[in-house]
């Protein structure tokens, strides 16, 4: 059976989630305008930085909770590399669409606002309420795509 848009982007996203090279979760995104992928983004260490599969987490070795002192970590989320490589190919994302494997940290929340997302998909909750409080006063649709029904 062929899958909707819908099914079909979630797939993707999560496809794009194996390539993350972090310990602690793995994190696919993807911006779609028009039912075309613009970018992807997975979570992990920038370009020419070593990995955390290869040298361990920051995080874990500091005892950091998840959702919490996102600076404290070497890698990137999945949304930030997407919005990234976005721009770093002059792609404009302004009106699209984010499917992510997570909700939004309260971060890259923040990014997608200004980066004028219209919409966020998501398969899963995360630790951070306050990024669900700024994508309703952004008045940016958040639709949950998993069990998390928060939404």
């Amino acid at each position: 059976m062929r899958p909707s848009w819908q099914e079909y982007f979630t797939e993707i996203t999560r496809l794009v989630a194996t390539r993350s090279t972090c310990t602690r979760r793995k994190v696919g995104a993807i911006l779609v305008k028009n039912k075309r992928i613009l970018a992807t983004g997975y979570n992990g260490a920038p370009s020419g930085v070593a990995h955390c599969l290869d040298v361990g987490c920051l995080r874990e070795e500091m005892g950091i909770p998840s959702g919490e002192r996102h600076e404290l970590c070497r890698g990137l989320h999945a949304e930030q590399n997407a919005i990234l490589q976005a721009a770093q190919h002059g792609v404009r994302i302004e009106g699209s669409d984010i499917y992510c494997t997570n909700l939004p940290c309260v971060i890259c929340t923040k990014m997608i606002i200004n980066a004028g997302i219209r919409r966020v998909y998501y398969l899963e909750g995360y630790a951070d309420p306050l990024s669900r409080d700024l994508l309703r006063s952004a008045a940016i649709d958040l639709v949950p795509l998993g069990d998390d029904q928060e939404g």
